[in-house]
């Protein structure tokens, strides 16, 4: 690939990044969104988080980890008990390196 070349697809991937990120914000400015609107995005962070939980979790490769379904089914339970993230994540480190331990 020559230099143009690469130079060409360059600018194509950042005009096409620009739009999908910037054109949304820049037309959304100042207007409310609907409730549904802004419920089903704020669910987007814990979607992202929860895949890639799930991918260490379920690997195929690597077969199912029973320490790793029993520290994550502790980490469920301290969130719902506490809602704390910080717990959550000592919660987690501490459960696994307890069954790693046995």
């Amino acid at each position: 690939m020559s230099g143009s070349d690469l130079a060409v697809f360059y600018g194509c991937v950042l005009a096409s990044i620009l739009a999908c990120r910037c054109v949304p914000m820049l037309a959304l400015r100042g207007r409310p969104l609907s409730p549904r609107v802004g419920e089903a995005l704020g669910l987007i962070p814990a979607a992202a988080f929860s895949a890639l939980v799930a991918n260490d979790l379920f690997d195929p490769a690597a077969g199912v980890s029973v320490p790793a379904l029993v520290s994550a089914a502790a980490v469920v339970l301290v969130a719902r008990r506490t809602g704390s993230l910080i717990w959550c994540a000592l919660a987690g480190m501490a459960s696994f390196a307890l069954l790693g331990a046995i």
